[in-house]
């Protein structure tokens, strides 16, 4: 009796005071599918959820607006020696290498050089304008005639100067090894003090301690001065070039060039590549010398190099007059070419200019936070664990590069290793890139490479093809693959 009334009571509760069962497993699926759509909800969100905020996507990347004008993409720059040039072929590398721009690159590491250009040196040019080349930015002796044949019509040139004293300096720092009139000096001032006792200008690399800025734009560097051969070199330099880029004053030389090619800030932001290790000893020069004598192995060695003895490169004022008085040529140059920079700022504007370049170093550094350990530290190439971003050594200089901060994503990764890569190791992507060998072929090339030339002293040696079966190649072949890859990133 009394299990009939409980029984009748839960019948009661169920069907009469919280409804039939049909209403309860209609309660519970609801809820399942409330449960399942949270579940879904939150792999959806991780799912689309947005990359991590990288710095090159922040505001600050494009910098102030520039209107409404296009973007250049058919470039000339004429690379000269000693002068900050790697830096900014690092510029257009990664211009290029981002928007899928062709390069007109060398069949080695230099277009000719120090031969005048020609075309045909060019990789993969078929003819006058055959082939479409957005780039142009590899060591070559200036040829107008002949970059015309290679580049479009309504290409930008452009090329960077440096002080002829300065650029003496930094060269005889990284060319003592090559340049018979340098080998012959025991330091700088020696060789400055009387020149001519050193010098033949019928030598093979003696263009390397006369006159070298007039040698790369093309010019007869062993003519006597006169001012109206200056006067001449300067108007034929000024009608073939758009901008000339001054390397001492890197930063405000950039914001002109962006505002030239019509490019964002992030484009012209670099971090100074090849730059030589300062020397406590008296040792003088800038951030902008790099790689010379001979271009070191694939890898560095893991380790410090054996020390040796440093040039002197101190000099007296009497010393530094005598320098510009042998580079005659060179230094009216400059300063033809350094007052045509100025009256470029005037018209740009001296607030605009210090506001932009404001802009430029804060975003420098920036960059160098996000992407360099130790805060953007230059470190020498044997500590740099990365092989793929050390720098080649060369002679009796250090040439130091960067480490890049660990657990970064993979677009930042991508972006900073792109502003560390040093000249040759891009290069070499970027033919890869455009000229794709068959996996074997490329494994072969990759080798041949990596067999070239190099002692740190600065000599050249004879690549260990008996491995292969291949006949070692004759002393001057040699000497010259190597010289052309070593002054690759001169």
């Amino acid at each position: 009796m009394l299990l009939r009334r409980r029984a009748r009571m839960l019948r009661w509760l169920v069907c009469g005071r919280v409804g039939p069962v049909w209403m309860w497993k209609a309660l519970l699926l609801f809820i399942a599918i409330g449960f399942a759509g949270q579940l879904l909800g939150v792999i959806f969100n991780k799912s689309v959820q947005p990359a991590a905020h990288s710095v090159f996507s922040s505001p600050g990347a494009h910098g102030p607006s520039l209107g409404s004008c296009q973007p250049h993409t058919h470039i000339m720059f004429l690379k000269t020696h000693k002068t900050a040039s790697s830096t900014v072929l690092n510029i257009l590398y990664r211009f290029g290498e981002e928007r899928h721009l062709s390069f007109a690159l060398p069949l080695g590491y230099q277009l000719g050089y120090p031969m005048s250009f020609n075309a045909h040196r060019v990789k993969g040019y078929r003819g006058p304008r055959a082939v479409e080349f957005h780039i142009m930015g590899n060591h070559m002796r200036f040829n107008k005639t002949e970059v015309a044949k290679v580049m479009p019509a309504d290409t930008f040139y452009f090329s960077i100067i440096r002080d002829p004293v300065a650029l003496a300096e930094s060269s005889f720092a990284y060319y003592k090894g090559v340049a018979p009139a340098f080998q012959k000096a025991k330091g700088l001032a020696e060789f400055a003090d009387d020149p001519k006792k050193y010098y033949d200008g019928r030598l093979h690399n003696n263009h390397y301690a006369r006159n070298l800025l007039w040698f790369d734009f093309g010019l007869n560097h062993n003519a006597n001065f006169s001012m109206a051969l200056a006067q001449r070199g300067v108007a034929v330099t000024r009608q073939a070039f758009q901008l000339i880029l001054v390397s001492e004053y890197f930063d405000q030389s950039m914001i002109l060039l962006r505002h030239a090619l019509c490019w964002p800030l992030d484009a012209v932001v670099s971090f100074s590549l090849n730059a030589r290790q300062q020397k406590p000893n008296g040792m003088s020069g800038s951030w902008v010398g790099n790689v010379a004598v001979a271009a070191a192995g694939i890898g560095a060695r893991r380790g410090p190099p054996p020390a040796k003895a440093m040039p002197s490169l101190c000099l007296t004022d009497q010393q530094r007059e005598k320098l510009r008085q042998w580079n005659a040529l060179d230094w009216h140059l400059y300063r033809a070419l350094n007052q045509s920079f100025w009256n470029q700022i005037g018209r740009f504007g001296h607030a605009r200019m210090a506001q932009e370049v404001s802009l430029l170093r804060t975003r420098r550094e920036e960059l160098a936070r996000a992407c360099l350990r130790d805060g953007g530290r230059r470190v020498e190439a044997y500590r740099i664990r990365d092989k793929n971003i050390r720098p080649f050594q060369s002679g009796l200089v250090k040439i130091l590069g960067y480490e890049l901060q660990e657990g970064l994503d993979n677009s930042t990764r991508t972006a900073c290793l792109r502003m560390v890569r040093p000249e040759i190791q891009y290069k070499d992507l970027l033919d890869a890139k455009q000229f794709p060998h068959p996996p074997a072929a490329q494994a072969q090339v990759g080798q041949q490479r990596r067999s070239r030339f190099l002692e740190a002293d600065g000599s050249f040696l004879r690549p260990d093809l008996s491995r292969t079966g291949n006949r070692l190649l004759g002393t001057q072949s040699r000497e010259r693959t190597a010289e052309d890859k070593a002054a690759s990133v001169a």
